[in-house]
């Protein structure tokens, strides 16, 4: 997706879709004493969000009873998290998962780093404002006072939500990349200040022709300054956010390998990612996962999760068998 290429989804909405039908199944499926979870992958990995919320209304009306307030109480675990992930609007999920990478004792700050350094302005426009009606509480404010230093300016940055879009002026990508090449080399606190502004305020199509001006200028690639310079959460961020520029796919390529291999499968990281991606980029993210790593997610997944839990993934995956 370099800078702007087609991408695709692994969740569609479905064809002769019933609400009223789907609810009354998962009714079934959720009310007796066993729980049939095949049923609930097969009807809600099967649906695009869209309709999920019109089979939670359908649910409602049918049994008086709230769809995602039963798969909590019906479920556990993993299988639990996926289950329930799936009914939140994205917005609402992003501002879910937010809300609890900050609360309690530590921060999740790849969590963070994940979601504000990939969203497109709209998504972080509706992101605060899910935010707020679910926890009454500014995400800006938030994000605030549970981080630090510049890692914090940049996010509170990139939440404004303020990117330019599709706006190129090749005659200011040259200079553009003398004010990152320097940033690279001095190091001080209004060089970090101008760095970060610049990644989180031009468009993502001016910044392809910077950082392809600053290889020009430096003879270096803007990853490798960026890691060359800075260390910490506030790298962290840097890159994460030239990597979504570059190609978001790969991005998150990237995120979930490590987060299977790295981190002994990081099950939150990967449910994030799989549930957030699902209509946007997922097909893409795969074919990316595939070229990088040999492997596919698919059988990375098989490796890694088990039971109902795995069946749920590979489902939002839209994998097959034989896509090894």
């Amino acid at each position: 997706m370099f800078c702007g290429d087609y991408v695709q989804g692994t969740i569609f909405p479905a064809p002769n879709f019933n609400p009223v039908l789907d609810a009354e199944l998962l009714g079934g499926a959720l009310q007796g004493f066993g729980c049939d979870k095949d049923l609930l992958i097969d009807i809600l990995t099967q649906r695009c969000n869209t309709q999920r919320l019109l089979i939670a209304e359908a649910y409602l009306g049918a049994f008086s009873r709230d769809l995602v307030g039963d798969l909590k109480e019906k479920l556990s675990n993993h299988f639990k998290d996926v289950m329930v992930g799936l009914m939140y609007p994205p917005p609402s999920y992003d501002a879910h998962e937010l809300w609890h990478a900050m609360k309690g004792a530590g921060t999740d700050e790849s969590c963070l780093i994940d979601i504000l350094a990939s969203r497109t302005n709209g998504e972080i426009f509706q992101m605060r404002e899910a935010y707020y009606l679910q926890y009454s509480r500014d995400l800006q404010e938030d994000i605030y006072s549970e981080t630090s230093g510049h890692f914090r300016d940049m996010l509170v940055s990139l939440v404004q939500g303020t990117r330019e879009e599709g706006y190129t002026d090749p005659a200011t990508a040259t200079q553009d990349a003398m004010v990152l090449w320097e940033a690279c080399q001095q190091r001080t606190g209004e060089h970090k200040t101008l760095l970060q502004l610049m990644l989180c305020n031009k468009s993502y199509q001016q910044l392809c022709l910077v950082f392809q001006e600053f290889q020009s200028i430096s003879g270096q690639d803007i990853v490798d300054a960026i890691n060359e310079c800075y260390d910490g959460y506030f790298r962290e961020l840097l890159v994460a956010v030239v990597l979504c520029i570059r190609d978001k796919p790969a991005y998150f390529a990237y995120r979930l390998y490590s987060a299977i291999h790295d981190f002994g499968f990081h099950n939150k990281t990967v449910i994030r990612i799989l549930i957030a991606r699902s209509e946007i980029d997922l097909m893409t993210v795969r074919k990316r996962y595939k070229e990088r790593y040999g492997k596919s997610l698919f059988h990375d997944i098989k490796n890694f999760a088990s039971g109902h839990y795995e069946k749920a993934l590979l489902a939002i995956c839209a994998g097959d068998a034989d896509d090894y």
